[in-house]
């Protein structure tokens, strides 16, 4: 027994029954490198703004990133930084020396002909992910990158655009620890959240500053691993969860059918929902690395190494523990974590108020932040003009106190988040404010129960049909315009009919 599970073939970790992982008999294995683009503000290697999501291609473009003659790279301090941090939010030690090397192919959005990247000592190593299934992916190591342009292939010619090229990474290399496409979705989802809430990356999935890469191959479990494919460049956690999920079954039915998975680079169509070929790839690739003779290694010493890590934000796990700790449902976690500032602020208000006032505000936000986190990343994320902690329980403490209904806290809570003023005030102007006075709401019940309209209803309940309560309940806050306390009106109606 390994520290997580049954060890694999092939130094995979399989967490608890694996019969649970089986599908048709056959054993995915899957292993995931994700590409995250670190949040400086300029790029790897030279002083070109990193950020170039909207702008005109080719113009965040220096004679270092087109690699003109005589032209050399000056490594950025602010990556190693944010990816030293990475590497604590990953659980990984950080290597005292590291290197950086040079891969060499040609392609067109390569300039120099060679990627500077980290093959023999790279900064970041070991490491895991837990995911709040229980379950757990290691890390073998991350390396820092740069990142190659961008091609857009027209029907007869390409479209060569370098404003990516040169932008820092960090590649995290995940152990083949994951079995199920569903396992595949929710080591994505925690790994754009530990790197968002570490603040290293902007996380912006649909501009590509989250990548992932997918390695699955299929086998029966006592069986050797079987042939992998690789699906390169998707940017949703739906879209790593449908491939992963298709790709499995089309190597089980090949299987089946008495044939042999090959080896392969495949794309994956969102609008067919299908994987389809993109080239054959050979077992190895000679990319001819060798020691980058421009860029000195980089040395760290521990002090330099905890002041980079120094300051840091609290991770999603413990705000998961603190919020469950509470009684928040786990969906409303789930939702909760996406926006890493209402997280935030809902910790600020269980900090320093009781626990029945912190979930009740953790309720109003779930019930207004998208539920499928692929909405909620990067510049897709939900803006919020969030209320202060003060005027949030107030509003908590008018519902717990019944001053105003749930439906009308819900419409207060709207109007916080467009402007943070006194929740009572809002009430007051809207006319949202319940009525308790039961001499006022007996004269609506009475109102009620003489209205020919109602007297059907009036004899169903003396008749003993007791679901009728609801409708009549709902006639005395018609008549007061939605201000009755509806406990206190139904409470007033049973004692006046019985």
């Amino acid at each position: 027994m390994s520290e997580l599970g049954n060890a694999g073939e092939h130094g995979t970790e399989i967490d608890g029954d694996i019969n649970r992982y089986l599908v048709d008999g056959y054993l995915p294995t899957i292993g995931i490198e994700c590409h995250v683009q670190l949040n400086t503000s300029t790029k790897l290697f030279s002083s070109v703004d990193n950020d170039a999501r909207e702008a005109e291609p080719n113009s965040k473009v220096s004679t270092i990133d087109y690699a003109l003659p005589g032209m050399l790279p000056y490594l950025n301090h602010e990556a190693i930084v944010k990816a030293v941090r990475a590497g604590k939010a990953l659980g990984s030690q950080i290597a005292h020396v590291s290197h950086f090397d040079r891969k060499h192919y040609f392609y067109p959005d390569l300039p120099k002909g060679y990627q500077i990247s980290q093959m023999y000592q790279p900064l970041i190593l070991g490491g895991r992910v837990d995911l709040p299934t229980g379950e757990h992916v290691r890390i073998h190591h991350a390396h820092v990158e740069e990142d190659a342009g961008k091609l857009t292939h027209m029907s007869d010619h390409s479209l060569v655009d370098l404003n990516r090229a040169g932008t820092p990474l960090i590649e995290i290399v995940a152990e083949p620890d994951i079995h199920s496409a569903a396992m595949a979705r929710a080591y994505t989802e925690e790994l754009h959240l530990l790197m968002t809430y570490a603040d290293v990356t902007i996380g912006d999935l649909y501009h590509g500053n989250m990548r992932f890469d997918v390695n699955i191959s299929v086998a029966k479990p006592d069986e050797p691993l079987g042939v992998r494919t690789e699906i390169k460049n998707l940017n949703s956690f739906r879209a790593v969860e449908r491939a992963v999920d298709y790709e499995i079954k089309r190597q089980i039915t090949i299987l089946k059918q008495g044939g042999a998975v090959e080896q392969q680079t495949r794309g994956w169509s969102d609008a067919e929902g299908k994987t389809t070929v993109q080239r054959s790839k050979e077992n190895a690739q000679d990319y001819r690395y060798m020691p980058d003779a421009d860029i000195p290694p980089i040395v760290l010493t521990d002090a330099d190494i905890a002041t980079m890590q120094a300051d840091f934000p609290v991770m999603p796990a413990e705000y998961r523990r603190k919020f469950s700790s509470i009684g928040v449902d786990e969906g409303v976690v789930r939702v909760l974590l996406n926006n890493q500032q209402v997280a935030i602020l809902i910790n600020e208000v269980l900090d320093g108020s009781n626990q029945t006032i912190a979930k009740r505000i953790a309720n109003l936000f779930a019930s207004c932040l998208p539920v499928d986190n692929d909405e909620n990343s990067g510049n897709q994320q939900t803006e919020l003009n969030l209320p202060s902690a003060t005027n949030l329980v107030k509003l908590a403490q008018m519902l717990d106190d019944k001053k105003v209904s749930s439906t009308a806290g819900k419409e207060i809570f709207a109007e916080l988040l467009k402007h943070d003023t006194d929740p009572m005030q809002i009430a007051e102007d809207k006319k949202l404010l319940q009525v308790s006075d039961e001499g006022a709401i007996e004269k609506i019940v009475d109102g009620v129960i003489d209205d020919p309209a109602c007297a059907k209803a009036v004899a169903d309940f003396k008749a003993g049909q007791e679901k009728v309560i609801g409708f009549l309940v709902g006639q005395v806050m018609k008549k007061s315009k939605g201000q009755a306390n509806p406990s206190l009106a139904q409470q007033i109606l049973r004692q006046k009919l019985q």
